[in-house]
């Protein structure tokens, strides 16, 4: 399956594009920046993750400034939640709070509608129906399509969707790093589509060195297998790798058509059970 509807009507191609290590400065790297996102859609990634926190407001300009007026069937999504004031991080989801997060990413990102929200984190301070509430209700105005969330339990993601439908999660998953299992297996079994921050983890020298072999007999590379076992491990999996890189980025988007044979798979199984 190369394609997931998530939130049932929002069709991306399985391999998206994390925005976060694109630089707005100096110009020469915004140049770049801007040269890396519109290659991104030239290889056909339909999905592309940014948030606020990602250069306080300037990742999402900058993808504006590339991809505006955006081509049909590309998906932006970004995260609220995170505020910086006084230059300092802080979590932030009081429903107000939340309204107006958002009506500035719909300006930065020069849209009417966002497709798909992410809460970047569930802010203790706050109720979870109330901060769920706060974004069903926007999404019933129509300023957001779908609700996602970030970094969340098993527990959080259950007592969230008693106040709102969550189309998506966010947490940090690859094939060395799998303590976010128990929450794949929940989105899994409600067909939440899980896209895996950090998808791509180097590990110990011993599992390198047989992710290398493994890259070697397919002619691939080592980030291109563990991407393509994240594919292959589930169907809701939507990978995120991000770059500043255009031969990165080619390399990353082509991993989507890399097929593992079932000893590889059980080869690279084995490693993560042993990590």
């Amino acid at each position: 399956m190369t394609s997931f509807q998530i939130g049932g009507d929002l069709t991306v191609r399985r391999l998206g594009f994390g925005a976060m290590h694109l630089p707005t400065e100096p110009a020469s790297a915004r140049e770049n920046s801007v040269a890396v996102a519109r290659r991104a859609v030239e290889l056909g990634v339909t999905l592309i993750d940014t948030a606020f926190m990602y250069g306080w407001g300037a990742n999402e300009e900058i993808l504006a400034e590339a991809l505006h007026p955006y081509p049909d069937g590309l998906q932006i999504t970004t995260k609220v939640g995170i505020v910086n004031p006084g230059g300092e991080w802080a979590q932030d989801a009081r429903p107000a709070s939340l309204r107006a997060q958002v009506d500035a990413a719909l300006r930065r990102l020069r849209v009417d509608r966002i497709g798909l929200i992410q809460l970047h984190r569930l802010d203790p301070a706050v109720p979870i129906a109330d901060q769920l509430g706060a974004l069903r209700d926007l999404q019933t105005e129509g300023k957001i399509a779908h609700i996602g969330l970030s970094e969340v339990t098993t527990g959080e993601l259950a007592e969230a969707r008693r106040t709102a439908d969550v189309a998506s999660v966010q947490n940090r998953y690859n094939l060395l790093d799998r303590e976010h299992e128990p929450v794949l297996e929940a989105c899994e079994e409600a067909g939440i589509a899980f896209l895996p921050w950090r998808p791509v983890a180097w590990g110990k020298s011993g599992e390198r060195a047989e992710i290398a072999a493994i890259a070697a007999e397919l002619d691939a590379t080592p980030t291109q297998v563990m991407l393509a076992w994240l594919l292959s491990h589930s169907p809701v999996m939507i990978p995120i790798p991000g770059t500043a890189d255009l031969a990165h980025l080619e390399e990353n988007v082509a991993a989507a058509g890399l097929t593992l044979t079932e000893d590889h798979r059980t080869r690279l199984n084995d490693l993560a059970a042993a990590a």
